[in-house]
């Protein structure tokens, strides 16, 4: 099961690499958002009504894409269990963002160098705040501390639980994928101060997202060949608002030994130099090989998950009786303690 497991994330990481994000029209997670668009009204005439409804939302939003994409899973391996895997890969794909965040990083790198309308443009896919007047240099740190962010957002958080369900259940490991996909959404579309609807989708993700979070931070002082900047990392991690985002851009930035900065929130790192476009470049290499290192973790995760299992199985469900005359032995698949001596097979149990 574990091969199964590390074809389907292979599968999910090719499809990434060869066409990226589908296109808007195409992709679940743009229809799952119109769908928080919707949901993102006035329903109540107070704050607290207000937060109110966004606990239902919380709740029962994300249960739709994982619902979806379950059953989806389900209906295919019922035609095929090749089927299911599949389409169980193509769920994780569709969860996980890697080539789009590399490549707008980069191309906000660029345009940083002599054409700041079209960085502060195409920075508009990273980053909310306001970037008017923001320098090239600081235009590089957003986009840095985008792609940090995002590896643990776009990546890492939908990978990990996919990885250790998907030796137990192909159906709940894609539904896992899927509603984590749909808590990171409901966030980053209502997760915001000035709406209380999103006071608990905010809360709910920064439950979801803190072992990814710190995962992600390890990738990256792994990647760079400096675990100490982990270790570095703590004196600015807790300085953003968010108590996650701030583990892999402060790893980032030590690793890297550079400052990244958002004006009024946070000064990570703050003796070095704001990130040249050599940086820049740098730092996108160094988030695709810390990408690398967390699709290790969780092919390590898929490993210990299935071993678990089998150890399991083989506990607790194939039990031998030896008779009491001289007759042939008798296997009785029931969790009793055995009687016998004789040694009966156990046939392999995949779920």
């Amino acid at each position: 099961m574990t091969a199964t497991t590390v074809a389907m994330i292979a599968l999910a990481l090719g499809l990434d690499a060869l066409i990226g994000e589908p296109r808007n029209a195409f992709h679940p997670v743009a229809w799952f958002g119109r769908l928080v668009g919707v949901l993102d009204r006035e329903w109540a005439d107070s704050d607290r009504g207000q937060r109110l409804v966004g606990l239902a939302v919380a709740i029962l939003a994300p249960l739709i894409p994982a619902g979806a994409a379950g059953g989806a899973v389900l209906l295919a391996t019922a035609v095929h269990p090749l089927a299911g895997a599949a389409v169980a890969g193509v769920v994780l794909f569709v969860s996980s963002s890697l080539r789009s965040l590399l490549e707008l990083t980069e191309t906000v790198l660029e345009a940083t160098e002599g054409d700041l309308e079209t960085a502060r443009h195409e920075i508009r896919g990273l980053v909310g705040r306001d970037v008017s007047t923001l320098s090239p240099a600081e235009l590089r740190s957003a986009a840095l501390e985008s792609a940090s962010e995002n590896l643990a957002d776009g990546l890492v958080a939908t990978m990990l639980p996919f990885a250790v369900l998907a030796p137990l259940s192909l159906p709940v490991a894609a539904a896992a994928a899927a509603w984590v996909k749909g808590v990171n959404t409901l966030d980053s579309m209502l997760g915001y101060p000035s709406k209380p609807i999103g006071t608990a989708s905010a809360r709910l993700d920064d439950l979801v997202m803190w072992l990814p979070a710190r995962v992600s931070a390890l990738a990256i002082a792994l990647a760079a060949g400096d675990v100490g900047s982990l270790r570095r990392a703590r004196a600015w991690a807790r300085t953003p608002s968010s108590p996650n985002s701030g583990w892999p851009m402060a790893t980032l930035a030590c690793a890297l030994s550079v400052r990244l900065v958002k004006a009024g929130a946070y000064d990570l790192n703050p003796e070095a130099g704001l990130p040249t476009r050599a940086d820049g470049d740098r730092a996108v290499r160094l988030v695709g090989f810390a990408a690398a290192v967390a699709v290790v973790f969780a092919v390590v995760l898929a490993a210990v998950s299935a071993a678990v299992l089998e150890a399991s199985v083989l506990n607790g469900t194939a039990v031998t009786v030896a008779a009491p005359i001289p007759t042939p032995a008798v296997t009785i698949l029931a969790p009793m303690p055995t009687t016998g001596a004789t040694t009966v097979a156990i046939p392999e149990v995949r779920l």
